[in-house]
């Protein structure tokens, strides 16, 4: 017989949020609205993200492709673990808690290359397999062996091309969890697309409101309509055909006369329409990107507090694209430039918004049809947040 799941203590306020969260996500899209403000600036509800979203589901450090030879590396961290992945000699990429088992110093910052992990406070030195290896002037201490040493390994599966990590292990494998996803992003091969781009950077917004603002396109032609929004066709925006539990998903089709977002001549996965459709994913909680024929753009976030928020972003493009380009550097930079002005766009909605959501008048109002995916996402978090709660 197992035991009944003790709710945590939340005080009456907290509660009252909540249970709006659960009404507003189960009514039907027609007749809700966007979720309360307090959701996005209240402490106590982030605390409870953090215990049964943030250190519970998966997590995206970035794609495969970034890390393509053996001794390999990216950092990352969920939520307060420090996490490093590392591609092994054998090609499998393997994730560990990039804390030293001696005196909990990090190892490993940024990215790089390497063929052994070596602590640099006191050189201890651990394998690819995350085994310790050497363990200068320990010998003389009693009852030490290395054999018994070892970093923690920390799970991790790769998904089309994606690194998936997380500190549950009684979750289901990542690839069952979003397998209805696989349908709409097999044909463009994200697995092969190459990384062109890497950029880390800190916002002080809370990390649904970057979500909630990835997911819809209502505002492209509008915050961005000297960049992401031009040839944007508001109208054929469509949506997946019913709501997921671990993820949701739009595409939207931009006129062939765009600056991006159409199918490479030699793309020969593409066919009719899907040459000029992008397919825009989030995977709950903090992955969430654009997938383009002719690139893919996505952002990975670490929520480090209730308003602030660590924003992974690469950009990587297809085979023939890459193959096509006579000057790589020059349209590496113009790319660049081109996302950063979007990006720059965002960040003002975002920080903006939860800047706003202290305000004594603020309120969530109706949502409209292009919004759906925030409906999706007020869904995964009444699910989540609201569990064996007393509303």
């Amino acid at each position: 017989m197992t035991s009944a799941v003790t709710p945590p203590r939340l005080s009456p306020r907290t509660i009252e949020i909540l249970a709006e969260l659960r009404q507003l996500a189960e009514a039907p899209i027609g007749r809700t609205r966007a979720m309360p403000p307090a959701m996005y600036n209240s402490e106590e509800i982030y605390r409870l993200e953090v215990e049964r979203i943030i250190r519970k589901e998966w997590v995206c450090p970035g794609l495969a492709a970034e890390i393509p030879n053996a001794g390999d590396y990216m950092t990352f961290a969920i939520d307060t673990q420090p996490v490093f992945c590392i591609r092994g000699p054998d090609g499998q990429i393997r994730s560990f808690s990039n804390v030293c088992r001696h005196r909990q110093m990090v190892l490993l910052e940024g990215r790089g290359n390497l063929r052994r992990v070596v602590c640099p406070y006191h050189a201890w030195t651990y394998d690819e397999t995350g085994k310790l290896i050497a363990a200068p002037y320990m010998q003389a201490t009693e009852g030490f062996s290395r054999d018994e040493i070892c970093l923690h390994g920390i799970r991790t599966e790769i998904w089309n091309g994606w690194i998936y990590t997380t500190l549950n292990p009684e979750t289901a494998p990542i690839s069952k969890m979003i397998e209805p996803l696989h349908a709409f992003v097999e044909p463009y091969g994200i697995e092969t697309y190459i990384p062109i781009i890497h950029q880390e950077f800190t916002w002080r917004t809370n990390w649904k409101i970057l979500n909630e603002n990835f997911m819809e396109g209502y505002h492209g032609p509008f915050a961005h309509r000297t960049s992401a929004g031009q040839g944007f066709k508001v109208e054929e925006t469509r949506f997946g055909d019913q709501q997921y539990d671990t993820f949701t998903y739009h595409t939207f089709v931009r006129s062939p006369h765009a600056s991006y977002g159409g199918a490479h001549p030699d793309n020969k996965r593409l066919e009719g329409q899907w040459r000029h459709t992008s397919v825009l994913p989030t995977v709950y909680p903090t992955h969430m990107y654009s997938l383009a024929p002719d690139y893919l753009w996505y952002l990975s976030s670490r929520p480090e507090g209730t308003g602030q928020l660590l924003i992974r972003l690469g950009i990587a493009i297809p085979p023939e694209i890459h193959a096509s380009v006579s000057d790589l550097p020059a349209y590496k930079i113009r790319m660049e430039q081109f996302f950063n002005q979007v990006n720059d766009e965002d960040r003002v909605i975002v920080e903006g918004i939860y800047r706003n959501s202290f305000a004594p008048l603020a309120s969530g109002g109706p949502i409209s049809w292009l919004e759906r995916a925030l409906h999706d996402f007020k869904g995964y978090l009444a699910r989540r947040l609201t569990a064996e709660l007393p509303i």
